[in-house]
């Protein structure tokens, strides 16, 4: 099917549709721009809060104070007769698998910062 060929113009919308038009036109630009400025407010408070936030890094085994040109040195208090299989240190902690004098075996954990023992677990067999 053809079109028809309008040789007329396009007629001037009713002047009471104009002003509607117009008023949605304005309600259009006033959201939009409330929404980029809804907008902004949110990327600067993301911006901001990013850049006073602190670092959130785990204390170092160098954190702990050591009196300069003078090694680290405690002593580990363990059950007599205990025997140490293994340890393992992490950050400032160590951990110590002992065998003690009735046979069992126990995981001692010591903070090197507070030179004490914080915890104790015992191995069991099923």
């Amino acid at each position: 099917m053809a079109r028809p060929v309008a040789d007329e113009e396009e007629k001037p919308l009713d002047p009471e549709i104009e002003k509607v038009r117009g008023r949605l036109i304005r309600f259009m630009a006033i959201n939009l721009g409330l929404l980029l400025l809804a907008l902004m407010v949110v990327i600067a408070a993301i911006v901001y809060k990013s850049r006073k936030a602190p670092p959130t890094a785990p204390p170092l085994a160098n954190d702990i104070p050591v009196p300069p040109g003078e090694p680290l040195a405690a002593d580990i208090v363990l059950p007599v007769g205990a025997k140490v299989i293994s340890q393992a240190l992490s950050g400032n902690r160590i951990s110590i698998d002992a065998e003690l004098a009735d046979g069992s075996r126990t995981i001692f954990v010591y903070d090197i910062a507070e030179r004490r023992i914080i915890g104790r677990f015992a191995i069991r067999n099923k």
